[in-house]
């Protein structure tokens, strides 16, 4: 699936620029016995519905004529969210300091979630800071995902 998401990034990126946007993510899955490809953009100021509207119009036919995908598939367009997650380092570059939710593979201190500050990111990991001032460092192969989250 990684081929596909790679193909419809490259094809999603310019369209999206395009219509001022910027791409946060491709995700290609299956869900209750069908496929969705999801584009997710972002904007400063926050993306409407019209900015998706006008990804998706310009985006689909470009999708129709690569045909990247074999089985049929569900398209849809959206905007990246408040509680997005956070993937590239660029991510957590740009939300350094910002209120996440570090989710783990197995519970560390009697839970799988954990909220916090995030205070750094790299190859070491992910460290955040609670709200009671305890930090918390995560090793990379605990972490199942970080997500903004509104405090």
């Amino acid at each position: 699936m990684s081929k596909v998401v790679d193909i419809v990034t490259q094809l999603s990126r310019p369209v999206v620029e395009a219509q001022g946007c910027e791409l946060w993510d491709v995700e290609f899955v299956r869900e209750a016995g069908e496929w969705f490809l999801r584009v997710y953009i972002d904007k400063e100021g926050g993306v409407s519905i019209d900015d998706c509207e006008a990804v998706s119009r310009a985006l689909d036919p470009l999708l129709d004529e690569a045909d990247p995908i074999e089985p049929s598939y569900n398209f849809e367009v959206s905007s990246a969210g408040v509680e997005r997650q956070l993937k590239r380092p660029s991510d957590f570059q740009r939300f350094m300091g910002s209120f996440v939710q570090v989710n783990l593979y197995r519970a560390v201190s009697g839970a799988k979630e954990h909220l916090g500050y995030l205070r750094a990111h790299g190859p070491e990991g992910v460290t955040i800071e609670t709200k009671n001032g305890q930090t918390l460092a995560f090793e990379p192969q605990q972490v199942a995902s970080v997500r903004l989250r509104m405090e």
